[in-house]
């Protein structure tokens, strides 16, 4: 075994972290007898020699071993090894933007031409592949038929094996990835997709498991999506509920212990994830089916609003995680959804309680359905921390609390009192939302008060203080000034801008009554931070109406060679003064021809605020529209101020209210205000269109 891998110089290859001499090390690893040291040395070829998809060159020069290893049937685990040959062999370069901006100097350029060279040599061997749809171990089975749908060279001879194989195939996790793989040949094989796609309707139509149905619906809908059946939602609601009530054929494996590898620890995850479900496989072929269905948004939502009503708390759960991805990309009607996921924090299930609960922590005011199943299990839940969970605790009270305030609800404030007197460290999420609970809130004053009161002042200042100051802003809590300007006077050199920044924001906040800052505010209007002196002069207009020292500080900012951070920090703070600063107004113009958007942005916005004219103001904010997306926002927060001035933004308006998909929305990723931040988007439109078709435009 591992024939001549002596003669291979791999001291003089390299991999993610060096030279390549431990790879003989890990090849030999991979055939151990030791299961801890298959694992260990399967995550160290993840870990470095095939680090985060790369192909170095002691990648190829593994080729041939980990295929030698793969046609031993002596060798353990080799469903881990096809997976991994997988993934060295069937890396796309089509429209690979990565690869094309990596620089060739850059000492960690890997060329373009080792993946294709990786592609070619596993595709060589892939023949090693044909002899694993039967081998003994059905982890070896199921990972065969995606190998060879994705790396062998002949596609109607691999087709031709996977529909064979799945007539005698009797393990169900191994038939879906033969389902799979035929799938991912329509794909990649324009010439075999007319077949395929006559198969697939026919097979899931045809007498045999749900789950083989529900497989070949989700990759009919994946390859011919003008193919989905209308009645799709009825289809597969059927077929779930009959695989909830067919026998398991695969018995339920005893976790193994937690390895100290990367590995293990997914391996752990998946295991703790699946543990008591009868079915597991089949999120992914929902989460498949939910791809292919994309912007059929009510199809989508009727699907999750059926599988949330499933008796399997699984399937419920898989509907939770499913609706977290839709919700984040699609608007739509998504009530009955909120309630029902609401519903589920009444479940013995902790990890259903869990999904439901960090979902419902991302609607902010979404989340209203679900408030009083919010508020009950609050009431009703074993006592435990409201701040903070324990190390290593679900997410559990303190989540739903979250929820329950975004939301808006005012039961949250008597538990936000309770958790800002009784525990040692509150949730800085929870602090952040106590804006939503408006003059609810006001009680919370003294609580504020009292832990900023605490707050040392030291290097951590800013991550305990922000959140309490910013709190404090929000409900007007003018009795804590003393509080206020202590941390601002004691603000260490670490941060110190951004503590100094968030206390004059409270108080300008506070505004006359706070008058005793105002020898502090002036101090800080000459600041070298543009962030820090823009603020202080909010605060000094705010706190007694001095503006001519607070337009001194802001023009110093609105000149050439100020930065856009700089600029956009003056002309927001001169936006909010108003109309009182409209001799501020050709210096705001000087902005709008800017090449930083959000320059002409915030210049256009203040302009608008200094001096209410619309005329070189709503095109510059229309181009900006057009040109960013995520300066819709701000754009539609100052056309819902202009209201009829705004007139030749309605079209732009109208698109957006009609639009399915959040303007925000990214295929990489999500952050935790996103769909916030688009339900904002459209409230602004609407009010912007109610004040235009009030004046009769």
């Amino acid at each position: 075994m591992l024939t001549g891998i002596e003669e291979v110089d791999w001291a003089s290859l390299g991999h993610a972290y060096g030279p390549a001499d431990d790879v003989p090390e890990l090849l030999q690893g991979l055939a151990s007898d030791d299961p801890a040291e298959r694992e260990n040395a399967l995550d160290g070829m993840y870990g470095a020699v095939h680090h985060q998809g790369d192909v170095y060159d002691s990648t190829l020069a593994c080729i041939p071993f980990l295929l030698e290893l793969v046609a031993d049937p002596t060798v353990q685990d080799r469903g881990g090894i096809v997976e991994l040959l997988t993934s060295i062999g069937g890396i796309d370069l089509c429209g690979d933007e990565e690869l094309d901006e990596l620089d060739p100097d850059d000492a960690d350029f890997i060329p373009a031409a080792n993946y294709a060279m990786a592609a070619a040599a596993v595709a060589a061997g892939a023949d090693v592949f044909f002899d694993l749809v039967d081998d003994p171990d059905p982890e070896v089975r199921l990972a065969a038929p995606c190998a060879l749908a994705s790396l062998h060279y002949e596609p109607a001879r691999v087709l031709d094996l996977l529909r064979e194989r799945l007539t005698v195939e009797r393990d169900t996790e191994v038939r879906l990835a033969l389902v799979a793989a035929v799938g991912r040949i329509a794909l990649r094989h324009e010439s075999l997709r007319a077949q395929i796609v006559d198969w697939l309707d026919w097979l899931s139509r045809a007498a045999q498991a749900p789950g083989l149905r529900l497989a070949a619906l989700a990759q009919l809908a994946r390859c011919a999506p003008a193919a989905i059946p209308m009645d799709v939602v009825d289809r597969v609601t059927v077929l779930l509920d009959e695989v909830r009530t067919t026998p398991r054929d695969r018995p339920v494996e005893t976790p193994r212990a937690a390895a100290p590898t990367l590995i293990g620890q997914v391996r752990e995850l998946l295991e703790e994830h699946s543990a008591g479900r009868p079915t597991p496989w089949t999120e992914e072929l929902l989460r498949t089916l939910h791809g292919a269905l994309d912007d059929r948004v009510d199809d989508r939502i009727a699907l999750i609003v059926a599988q949330l009503r499933s008796p399997d708390w699984g399937q419920r759960s898989d509907a939770i995680w499913l609706c977290g991805g839709l919700i984040r990309v699609w608007r739509g009607r998504y009530d009955e959804v909120v309630r029902l996921v609401g519903a589920q924090l009444s479940d013995p299930e902790p990890r259903l309680r869990e999904a439901a609960t960090s979902f419902l922590e991302r609607l902010f005011e979404l989340g209203g359905p679900a408030a009083d199943a919010l508020a009950v299990r609050l009431a009703t839940s074993p006592a435990g921390p409201l701040g903070l969970p324990a190390p290593g605790a679900r997410a559990g009270r303190g989540g739903a609390l979250l929820a329950l305030a975004r939301s808006g609800d005012a039961r949250a404030v008597p538990l936000l009192a309770r958790a800002l007197e009784e525990e040692r460290e509150v949730r800085r999420e929870l602090l952040y939302a106590v804006d939503a609970l408006g003059p609810a809130a006001l009680p919370l004053a003294p609580l504020l008060r009292r832990r900023l009161a605490e707050v040392e002042l030291d290097d951590l200042l800013y991550d305990r203080a922000a959140p309490l100051l910013f709190a404090l802003a929000a409900v007007r809590g003018t009795q804590a000034l003393p509080e206020v300007l202590r941390v601002l006077r004691g603000a260490p050199s670490n941060r110190q801008d951004w503590v100094r920044e968030a206390c004059l924001r409270t108080l300008a906040a506070f505004g006359p009554v706070a008058r005793e800052a105002l020898p502090e505010a002036r101090r800080l209007l000459g600041s070298d931070s543009a962030a820090v002196s823009a603020m202080a002069a909010r605060a000094v207009w705010s706190l007694d109406g001095s503006l001519t020292e607070a337009l001194g500080a802001l023009e110093r900012w609105l000149r050439p060679g100020a930065t856009g951070v700089e600029w956009c920090a003056a002309a927001q703070a001169l936006g909010a003064i108003g109309p009182a600063a409209a001799e501020a107004a050709p210096a705001l113009r000087a902005g709008l021809g800017a090449r930083d958007l959000w320059v002409r942005v915030r210049s256009a916005a203040a302009l608008w605020r200094v001096a209410g004219d619309a005329g070189p103001v709503l095109p510059v904010l229309l181009a900006a529209w057009e040109e960013n997306r995520h300066a819709r926002v701000a754009v539609a927060e100052c056309l819902a101020e202009m209201g009829s001035a705004a007139a030749a933004a309605e079209p732009a308006i109208r698109a957006e209210l009609a639009r399915s998909r959040r303007h925000n929305a990214r295929e990489d990723g999500a952050g935790s205000h996103d769909v916030h931040d688009d339900e904002k988007l459209l409230t602004l439109c609407r009010a912007a269109l109610s004040q235009m078709e009030r004046h009769g435009f």
